[in-house]
């Protein structure tokens, strides 16, 4: 089930809740698109680049630690690029829909601690992620993981519908 979209005309406290309340929304949505695929569909490419829908999952997650935790917050990660094999967003044979799901979860309620620790124009700590640039404000990372979840839940709209025929608004 998807969290409800979060309209322009309805009430947020802040432009933060706002960012948050889009992020939340993606999140479900990529949820709820991956629900009910069989393993083999979960683990199978239907599109020509080659990315898998649990790929696609591990990648967001990824994507937000990379850009919160390591970059904005400046603290060490382990295998900040951990999504991706050889130039391809990879997943173990090992990993679950599960895990996978736990570890978005965690790494959801992580971003909506560091977003609430500061204010949308304070700037990240310098550091590796950054790739000796300055580092960018809150607002532009969270506008960056805003499109970037937009984008790729679109991309598993058209493969949910390839699958199964399962479409979105």
């Amino acid at each position: 089930m998807t969290l409800p979209f979060p309209e322009p005309m309805a009430p947020y406290p802040s432009l933060a809740e706002v960012l948050l309340g889009y992020l939340a929304y993606f999140r479900s949505v990529l949820v709820a698109k991956l629900d009910g695929l069989p393993d083999t569909e979960l683990r199978t490419s239907r599109l020509p680049s080659g990315w898998t829908p649990l790929q696609l999952l591990k990648h967001l997650t990824h994507v937000e630690r990379r850009w919160l935790v390591w970059g904005f917050e400046g603290e060490p990660v382990s295998d900040p690029w951990g999504d991706a094999r050889d130039g391809r967003w990879y997943v173990a044979p090992e990993e679950t829909l599960h895990g996978l799901l736990e570890a978005l979860r965690a790494q959801a309620e992580r971003t909506r601690e560091v977003v609430l620790a500061h204010d949308l124009h304070d700037v990240g700590r310098p550091g590796e992620r950054w790739e000796g640039t300055e580092p960018a404000t809150l607002e532009r990372v969270l506008l960056h993981l805003v499109q970037e979840y937009a984008r790729h839940v679109g991309n598993l709209d058209v493969v949910r519908e390839l699958v199964d025929g399962t479409v979105g608004e």
